[in-house]
């Protein structure tokens, strides 16, 4: 099987820039030999994700409304990085931004593509625990609730679908995991 593209770009078109994506349609052949159009939407920073413990096995959720989804979303505290930055660095600004903890210990548990058919975004996921709990200071375009709450109850809202942020659902899934097989 070959790993080379089955695609042919006969054109590309920006349609649209700003700080955080760029579009680009794509005048194509797909892979059957029919022409046609690919928008891909090119992600200029990391997403971040982080899922917090305490050590009684607490978490916090940030909730916020949505803007592209018209909907109120509870999810872990995520946000983006540059990739010129490490990401554990962003990691850590997102985490005291939108909640106000400081942790002193960062796993990565999972790198993640977010919806590889019309983006190229990367997700970094982390488990942040040794924490100190702090003042957020959150960007002018967040309106945050943040809830400590146990970590089971957030399992069990992605498991209930009230939790449907994709970082967030891989994240608390992927800590679960981790936490039954003692490795958290």
């Amino acid at each position: 099987m070959s790993l080379d593209s089955p695609w042919k770009i006969l054109k590309s078109n920006q349609i649209y820039d700003n700080a955080w994506i760029k579009l680009t349609e794509h005048q194509v052949i797909n892979p059957a030999g029919g022409q046609g159009i690919y928008g891909e939407v090119h992600f200029k920073n990391l997403a971040i994700g982080v899922v917090v413990l305490d050590e009684d096995y607490n978490t916090w959720l940030v909730g916020q409304y949505r803007f592209p989804l018209k909907a109120y979303s509870w999810e872990i505290p995520e946000g983006g990085g540059l990739h010129t930055v490490d990401p554990m660095l962003s990691a850590k600004r997102e985490l005291q931004e939108e909640t106000g903890i400081i942790a002193t210990k960062f796993t990565e548990i999972q790198k993640m593509h977010l919806s590889n058919s019309v983006t190229d975004e990367m997700a970094i996921i982390y488990i942040a625990q040794d924490l100190q709990i702090g003042d957020s200071s959150p960007e002018e375009t967040e309106e945050l609730v943040v809830r400590k709450l146990a970590f089971d109850e957030a399992y069990q809202m992605v498991m209930t679908g009230e939790i449907t942020d994709s970082m967030s659902v891989a994240g608390i899934l992927k800590t679960k995991i981790l936490i039954e097989q003692g490795k958290i």
